[in-house]
């Protein structure tokens, strides 16, 4: 089969188009024919070599991100029959192969039903951002009706379901952009009040919003710098929620305030098999919420197919897309 894989770490030129054994199914997994998939962050950083901890062995396969058809199954699988439309977060980590290929091995636990009422491609849009958000909000920080939630980058991959999350909760949502029509999207997407980053700073839009309280909540889906923010941003005994925590930062503001920080780094479940069946449960949860028309997924007007997987990942680090990099396969 046909395959975009990378035989060395560096930047989005490595790709490189190979043919390569099509799986065969084995024991609690299926072969899904992908018909899309996205890029996260976390796939630039593997294709760079930032975290080789969690690379596939080269040449290897990326993206986890997978929207398909069920093609094969292995003996003991009831869950899932071919011919099934089926989406997760799948692979392209260590020890498994990912969906730059025509067809996948994918484990049935990391797996659920397609919503029925949107696209393949809108389906890769949401597995690893849907379950990123749903951890930290839902099972990190608990996220509890009338709480004031601050999610940073409205328009990011997380960022965009983490308001949509927290608004479901019953929260108080704020969002951060950069950009009038970024701040409008995110109010679309359910956010109580859009913040202009560019134009206020923590100090000021902390007076403004909450009388220079702080937020209960404060999701950093940025990283870097933003962290810092996040925790100038928090009440007292506040919650900071982080996805992007390989720097170095002062944690006095978080002793100042008595915070609480969670940071979650969803593909460890994915190479932990023990853990796997809990993001097809979240996954389950998710179509519910898509088909009831509670959840959407927000994809850049760019849609690239496989063989365009350079263009795809140039485009999310110049961080210009707007919501999800999606690519579809025409092989």
């Amino acid at each position: 089969m046909k395959a975009q894989v990378i035989k060395r770490f560096g930047g989005p030129s490595v790709f490189e188009l190979a043919a390569v054994p099509k799986p065969d199914p084995i024991s609690g997994h299926v072969v899904i024919h992908v018909k899309a998939t996205s890029v996260n962050p976390i796939d630039t950083k593997i294709r760079s070599g930032a975290v080789p901890a969690v690379a596939p062995e080269f040449p290897a396969v990326l993206h986890s991100d997978v929207a398909g058809v069920v093609v094969d199954v292995g003996e003991d699988v009831t869950e899932f029959k071919v011919g099934d439309e089926v989406y997760g977060c799948a692979g392209g980590v260590k020890g498994t192969s990912g969906a730059l290929a025509e067809y996948m091995l994918a484990d049935v636990q990391l797996l659920a039903h397609k919503p029925k009422n949107i696209t393949m491609a809108q389906a890769a849009a949401l597995p690893l951002v849907t379950i990123t958000a749903w951890e930290s909000l839902y099972k990190r920080a608990n996220v509890q009706s009338r709480q004031t939630v601050l999610i940073h980058a409205a328009t990011g991959g997380v960022g965009h379901v983490g308001i949509q999350l927290a608004k479901l909760a019953g929260a108080k949502v704020y969002t951060t952009a950069s950009s009038e029509e970024k701040l409008i999207i995110g109010k679309r997407l359910g956010a109580d009040v859009s913040i202009n980053y560019r134009e206020l700073s923590v100090e000021e839009y902390v007076k403004e919003h909450t009388d220079g309280k702080g937020f209960d909540i404060v999701f950093d889906t940025v990283g870097g710098e933003n962290l810092d923010r996040s925790f100038q941003a928090s009440a007292t005994y506040g919650t900071v929620l982080a996805i992007a925590a390989r720097s170095t930062h002062d944690l006095s503001p978080l002793h100042a305030k008595a915070l609480s920080l969670h940071v979650t780094f969803m593909l460890l479940k994915i190479i932990d098999k023990e853990k796997r069946q809990e993001y097809g449960e979240i996954l389950r949860e998710a179509t519910k919420l898509v088909e009831e028309g509670k959840l959407q997924p927000l994809i850049d007007e760019r849609v690239f197919n496989f063989d365009q997987v350079m263009e795809a990942h140039t485009l999310l680090e110049s961080n210009m897309a707007i919501g999800k990099v999606v690519l579809t396969n025409e092989w």
